[in-house]
């Protein structure tokens, strides 16, 4: 008897599905609205970006920066301002092509799920945008309140713990690598570990260092939002 694998559609978020980066954005957007101060959050803010590109980035040092507004101002803050965000940043930046890449593989019947190195707060809510209820992102510890710490909870969603995390998923769906057929885009050289995991790695805007390695891996190149 023949044995019909799962297809299962893996995205990366930002520069991906998106033409920006939501992380370095939601930054921007605190500066904006007077959370953080414009000079000094910038230049930290450009540093970590910065060590992200080179896959130098510490994403423990990275997620306490980046929240550290936000864990101050507590929940109902966040769902003000994040409602904000995603009207003025996120909403103008919903590409019909990356819509359309979405949507054509859960019409398929594709498993969707956007898996992301940036944390849940900012990427839920844009999940949801693109119609993806399964978030694989960086999650966030709690303390007794509900609210956030600053401190990452289990294994973040980055370069190779986006494998481990995959796999986790899959385990808690009762699945393994060998039960699916798994298709995965990223723009990023930070994915190179879950592009060469999957059955059909996608680079999609890559970056250039990832489209010389997809070209020679002979790796399907994507570009979403037009040519290079």
């Amino acid at each position: 008897m023949s044995f019909t694998r799962q297809r299962i559609a893996l995205f990366d978020l930002d520069h991906t599905l998106l033409p920006i980066d939501s992380d370095y954005s939601w930054g921007e957007f605190t500066q904006q609205i007077g959370w953080t101060d414009p000079v000094e959050f910038k230049r930290r803010n450009d540093d970590f970006y910065a060590h992200y590109v080179a896959g130098t980035l510490d994403v423990h040092d990275y997620v306490r920066f980046a929240v550290e507004a936000l864990r101050q101002r507590g929940e109902a803050a966040y769902h003000e301002a994040h409602a904000r965000f995603m009207r003025e940043w996120i909403q103008p930046n919903l590409r019909p092509a990356a819509l359309d890449l979405v949507r054509g593989h859960q019409r398929q019947g594709d498993a969707v799920a956007i898996v992301t190195a940036t944390n849940e707060l900012v990427t839920r809510p844009i999940a949801a945008a693109f119609g993806v209820p399964e978030l694989i992102a960086v999650e966030l510890e709690r303390d007794a309140g509900g609210w956030i710490t600053g401190e990452i909870a289990g294994v973040p969603s980055m370069r190779d713990g986006k494998v481990v995390r995959v796999t986790q998923w899959l385990a808690a769906r009762g699945l393994d690598w060998a039960d699916v057929e798994t298709t995965f885009y990223s723009d990023s050289m930070n994915d190179v570990p879950l592009l060469e995991r999957v059955d059909h790695p996608v680079a999609t805007n890559p970056d250039p260092r990832l489209r010389v390695l997809a070209l020679e891996r002979g790796w399907r190149i994507l570009d979403l939002f037009g040519n290079p």
